[in-house]
């Protein structure tokens, strides 16, 4: 009886312990790293705790015009999320910060958390006017007008309200 006893105390102390490794487990699979105000899972996004936005965690990675830039965030499905689209000028700009500077791959410093890659300075945003559309310029910290078939350092950057 002794040694049943014991065996189920082992074997309650190891069932514990399974539990507690597995839910340690779970957690550290969907989050990555808390940075500042960000937090990037490994599901290819990152959430903005300050707006409650999701972010994917790169661009498209090329030069691409507005119309594509459009329906590449529309059809994006990052972390298995479909509602994707692209940002507004104002979304961009919050993301903008002085304080942290990284090298693109195009050469250009870029001012925004480096949990979030970008391969040039510029992303298009969601608003047009005639033949032109909205970006925002991560090197300077402005916002620009550029043509919409435009495909000259202009990447996308899908984002989706995180709830």
């Amino acid at each position: 009886m002794k040694k049943s006893l014991e065996t189920m105390a082992v074997i309650t102390v190891v069932a514990i312990l399974i539990g507690t490794f597995i839910a340690a487990e779970y957690a550290s699979a969907r989050e990555k790293v808390k940075y500042d105000r960000f937090i990037a899972y490994n599901n290819g996004t990152i959430l903005d705790t300050k707006t409650k936005l999701m972010w994917a965690v790169k661009d498209n990675g090329t030069d691409i015009n507005w119309a594509d830039a459009k329906s590449y965030c529309k059809n994006y499905r990052g972390g298995g999320y479909t509602d994707w689209r692209m940002p507004t000028q104002d979304e961009l700009a919050v993301l903008y910060d002085e304080t942290k500077t990284y090298k693109s791959d195009c050469e250009y410093d870029v001012h925004l958390t480096n949990l979030i890659h970008l391969t040039c300075n510029c992303l298009w945003a969601s608003k047009t006017h005639g033949s032109e559309a909205a970006n925002f310029n991560f090197h300077y910290g402005i916002r620009y007008w550029y043509w919409q078939l435009n495909d000259s350092g202009i990447r996308a950057l899908p984002v989706r309200s995180g709830k």
